[in-house]
């Protein structure tokens, strides 16, 4: 009844053989008995690792699953809440403050945003304001001078035209961050232009463009021409009787100068003073709304320059515009 395994070997020519026997039992056991382990143990120990799998990854994704649910509880007014961050040191706790530096920087541009929009209803307020008590006036008392009425009327309607111009310039700056349309743009040209424009409006003021000389750089003729009309404004608007100009080419940039002699802007205003709708102390304002040198800064920054303000050497303002020049852009 046991099992054996079995040799014949031929030993000679006589037909004598080799025959060797050995008993297989207590191989064939243990092969069953392996066999027998190995049925239960499979698949038990498969149900361990996937039960081991399924918390270690359950562990691991909590805490997005937390992420998820804050950032589905946040809604447009509370841009101020902030995911979890995990402790460890791993993607995801990298991915939750990279979450949470995405959130800061909603929070900020919305509060940009309802500032902007609560300066731009102020500003419009005071024109037109102005418009209908002119009117008010005139139709109540009667005494209606037509030419009065009219100029009055006309120029509060230009101050909002350039008001609403300005925000235009502002809102489209702010949704396109791609560079303008870069082509040669003579610097001296556009001084020039604006100079005797910003002359016919403020003849009271001296404006000295001597210091201006040949420059090109590679740009939007009409957005420099505007960065030009800008400063100068600003810089008539708050001169004493004194303007001055430069423009010239400097290690392969144009460096724009403005100065005025003014009461001049105080060292911590200076960042600010580019900021939207700010107005300085009284001795630095004089009208307007705020945004001149708002717009200077983002045409400087779309152009790929850089403008700073610093004391004037007559007392007042010095604004410093830096631009690359036409063999420094590549469109």
């Amino acid at each position: 009844d046991d099992s054996y395994r079995v040799v014949i070997q031929a030993f000679d020519d006589r037909a004598r053989f080799v025959v060797v026997g050995e008993n297989v039992d207590d191989v064939e056991d243990a092969l069953r008995g392996l066999v027998v382990a190995l049925a239960v143990l499979i698949p038990v120990a498969l149900l361990a690792l996937a039960g081991v799998i399924w918390w270690l990854v359950g562990r691991t994704l909590r805490p997005v699953d937390e992420i998820r649910r804050e950032v589905v509880s946040i809604g447009p007014g509370d841009l101020d809440h902030r995911v979890p961050v995990p402790e460890t040191d791993d993607e995801i706790a990298r991915l939750a403050t990279t979450m949470n530096e995405m959130l800061a920087r909603l929070e900020e541009s919305s509060a940009r945003q309802r500032q902007f929009v609560a300066d731009v209803s102020h500003e419009l307020r005071t024109p037109l304001t102005r418009l209908r008590t002119r009117l008010e006036v005139d139709l109540t008392t009667g005494d209606l001078d037509v030419e009065t009425t009219c100029r009055s009327v006309l120029g509060d309607t230009n101050e909002m035209q350039q008001l609403v111009d300005d925000l235009l310039f502002l809102a489209h700056s702010d949704a396109d961050a791609s560079r303008p349309a870069t082509g040669p743009v003579d610097v001296d040209v556009v001084v020039d232009t604006e100079v005797r424009h910003q002359r016919a409006l403020t003849p009271a003021v001296d404006i000295d463009q001597s210091g201006v000389s040949a420059a090109v750089v590679a740009g939007d003729a009409g957005q420099l021409s505007r960065l030009v009309r800008n400063l100068l404004s600003n810089a008539a608007r708050h001169a004493t009787g004194r303007v001055e100009v430069s423009a010239a080419e400097q290690d392969g940039a144009v460096v724009l100068v403005v100065s005025d002699d003014g009461p001049g802007i105080d060292p911590d205003d200076r960042d600010r003073v580019f900021d939207r709708f700010v107005r300085l102390d009284a001795a630095r304002s004089g009208g307007g709304a705020g945004l001149g040198l708002a717009i200077a800064r983002d045409i400087v920054a779309a152009h790929g320059g850089t403008i700073e303000v610093t004391a004037s050497p007559l007392g007042g303002a010095r604004f410093v515009v830096g631009l690359p020049g036409a063999g420094e852009v590549h469109p």
